[in-house]
């Protein structure tokens, strides 16, 4: 087998340097010596150094270790994850002691034990090996997670509604508590939930999606806590749930609405006590999680109707989200729009796509029961079909404003309906308060009273 590890040897005796590197070259990939320690910096930075062997002390009739302690302290801030044995002729107990609470990995002393040198390298040399594994992983992982969140970034867009979800969200991002999202289906709530988790502390860490829905009642308890091998009759191997792999991160579950009442009670066991057991065994699995949850269901009316426990409620909704559908938001539909052309026009090879102006009126009508979703699928369907460079309303093929099914969440409230028709047209007219007043077919001082009403800020 081919020798492997990279030997540096920092060591004031000459006959010492000598003896060493003779005895371990034959062993070891190379071996690098020095008796001055000034040239350590340039050799890490000119050779990949599995193991250092440092003496303690460089002067003549030093005895402390302070020589020595304070390159290792040197060595470390060049890299924190270098493996340094340090060498004394002194076998000084608290010289020992206190190099290892400061880095050091190993300590001898002169005389040393030949064998027992060769295996200690050896071993050293496979934590550094592991050390360098495991530095490769976490940049691999931070990578991934980088790349996951370029996929799912949200498009604020310039409409008052999401200006306020992106001050909640960038507020709440800087907190560990648990916070609920509220919206209907297809607005981004889980987007919303990444966007909190990438602002957190714990952004560097994973972010671990469960969605109750695609879960069967029979499988939840594995799924979220885990089990041992034999747990069950198709438990074939260990495995760990999802508290577990969420651990340092964020757990997002999505449709929480969803869950039946003796599954939340589970749940909100786990939550309360932060800590799990899995199916088959009795040991406590403790565990530490941002919890995140969302749902497009009422949840208050749910509680009221005894289909969710208020207790469960209470734990994760500390701060409640609203996330807007896309009919509140204005001219943010052309913005996604021209985003989901730009999108799939690159993906079928439909270069330079763009809606004429009776298109982006037919979106600006149209009351998207679906959201940014269906808005997504009608550009795709649209980008598909066409044989032109100008999308036309004839390439959107969806349900009339007067065909559109009555949404339940829609207010007709008329205090509401005017607050909305005038952010709406402040975002249409881009708070130009003149066009936004003659919009409206009311005066200036006006709309300043109504905003003023409303608390709308220009």
């Amino acid at each position: 087998m081919q020798p492997v590890g990279n030997i540096l040897i920092v060591e004031d005796d000459p006959d010492i340097l000598v003896s060493l590197n003779l005895f371990l070259k034959n062993e070891f990939a190379s071996v690098t010596t020095t008796n001055n320690p000034n040239e350590i910096p340039s050799i890490l930075s000119s050779k990949d150094i599995s193991v250092i062997i440092l003496d303690m002390n460089f002067k003549p009739g030093a005895r402390s270790g302070e020589e020595g302690i304070a390159w290792l302290k040197k060595i470390l801030e060049i890299d924190a994850d270098a493996v340094v044995i340090m060498l004394t002729a002194y076998g000084d107990i608290n010289l020992a002691v206190n190099a290892i609470k400061l880095g050091a990995t190993d300590f001898i002393t002169k005389p040393w034990d030949n064998d027992k040198l060769i295996a200690t390298l050896k071993t050293v040399i496979k934590l550094r090996f592991s050390r360098k594994e495991l530095n490769y992983l976490k940049q691999k992982q931070k990578q991934i997670l980088q790349d996951i969140d370029r996929d799912y970034d949200i498009l604020w867009g310039r409409s008052l509604v999401m200006n306020e979800l992106r001050i909640a969200v960038s507020k709440v991002a800087q907190t560990d508590t648990s916070v609920l999202i509220v919206g209907e289906n297809g607005t981004g709530k889980d987007l919303v939930a990444r966007e909190i988790h990438r602002l957190s502390h714990r952004s560097n860490e994973v972010f671990i999606k469960v969605d109750i829905g695609s879960l069967n009642e029979n499988v939840f308890e594995s799924e979220m806590f885990g089990h041992t091998k034999g747990a069950f009759t198709d438990a074939k191997d260990e495995k760990a749930g999802r508290f577990e792999i969420a651990d340092k991160g964020t757990l997002f579950i999505d449709e929480i609405g969803n869950l039946s009442l003796y599954l939340q009670s589970k749940l909100l066991t786990a939550i309360q006590n932060r800590e799990i057991n899995r199916v088959g065994s009795n040991k406590t699995v403790h565990f530490d999680i941002r919890l995140i949850s969302a749902t497009n269901k009422d949840i208050q009316r749910l509680v009221k109707e005894n289909l969710f426990r208020q207790d469960l409620l209470y734990r994760i909704e500390t701060i409640r989200i609203v996330v807007p559908p896309l009919r509140d938001r204005g001219d943010d539909i052309l913005q996604l729009s021209d985003y989901f052309l730009e999108k799939y026009g690159i993906k079928y090879n439909k270069p330079q796509l763009k809606l004429n102006g009776d298109a982006q009126n037919k979106l600006l009508s149209y009351n998207w029961p679906g959201n940014v979703r269906e808005l997504q699928h009608a550009i795709e369907k649209s980008v598909i079909m066409t044989d032109q460079n100008i999308l036309k309303p004839s390439d959107f093929n969806f349900l009339t404003q007067k065909e559109s099914p009555v949404n339940s969440n829609i207010t007709l409230n008329l205090s509401d309906l005017e607050r909305q028709a005038i952010e709406l047209a402040l975002n249409k007219n881009r708070f130009n308060l003149s066009e936004t007043a003659k919009e409206l077919g009311i005066s200036r001082p006006t709309l300043y009273k109504k905003m003023e009403k409303y608390k709308i800020k220009p």
